[in-house]
């Protein structure tokens, strides 16, 4: 959670003058301690999008290349003239 500028120096100096010193850390909100709980849960899911996602890319390079491969068999096919075999 980030803090406005101009107002961390406010509040900081204001927390060490005004409460001791064991009070001046505030204790986790439950807002920061969902966020945490969701980052770190969010990591595996992120690895496996990532994962996912390569193999997407992987798999699309693959069927190109049949593509390609399939379209000069298909011109040397109708081509005229000599055919080798």
């Amino acid at each position: 959670m980030q803090v406005a500028p101009g107002t961390a120096t406010a509040t900081a100096s204001r927390a060490t003058s005004a409460l001791p010193a064991t009070l001046t850390a505030r204790p986790p909100s439950v807002t920061g301690a969902l966020r945490a709980l969701e980052g770190l849960l969010m990591r595996g899911g992120q690895r496996t999008a990532r994962r996912n996602a390569w193999t997407a890319v992987l798999e699309d390079r693959r069927r190109a290349k049949d593509r390609r491969e399939a379209q000069h068999l298909l011109e040397a096919v109708a081509a005229p003239g000599p055919r080798a075999t």
